[in-house]
């Protein structure tokens, strides 16, 4: 059950040349149904920027846009592993793959389908 007290996380990517740090009270999680999404099968958290920070790796980022070139995507271009995006409708945000969150269980966490494949 979350606890819906604000706490942070330090994420990273396989390789851990990507490191960050989020702070968030995990209102809810998402999946999202949209061609990129469906095939990095990511489960999300939604942060605003200001409880994002990253720690290192910048260089190792690199970045994938596709259809309107709005939500930026980000992968570790040493290991391949999508740790966060910049959300398309609300780019104040990212998306963080929770996956990527040290001791973080998802258990209890309520998951929301978002819908993407339908957006214009």
């Amino acid at each position: 059950m979350p606890s819906h007290l604000l706490q942070t996380y330090r994420g990273a990517c396989h390789c851990g040349a990507v490191q960050f740090e989020v702070e968030t009270d995990f209102p809810e999680l998402t999946m999202c149904d949209c061609s990129i999404c469906k095939k990095k099968n990511a489960l999300m958290v939604k942060v605003h920027e200001r409880s994002f920070k990253l720690l290192a790796g910048d260089d190792s980022l690199t970045e994938y846009q596709f259809h309107t070139k709005t939500a930026r995507h980000f992968f570790c271009k040493v290991c391949g592993i999508y740790p966060f995006h910049r959300k398309r409708v609300t780019p104040d945000h990212l998306g963080i793959n929770v996956h990527c969150l040290e001791g973080f269980n998802p258990e209890g966490i309520p998951v929301r389908q978002a819908v993407g494949a339908a957006m214009s």
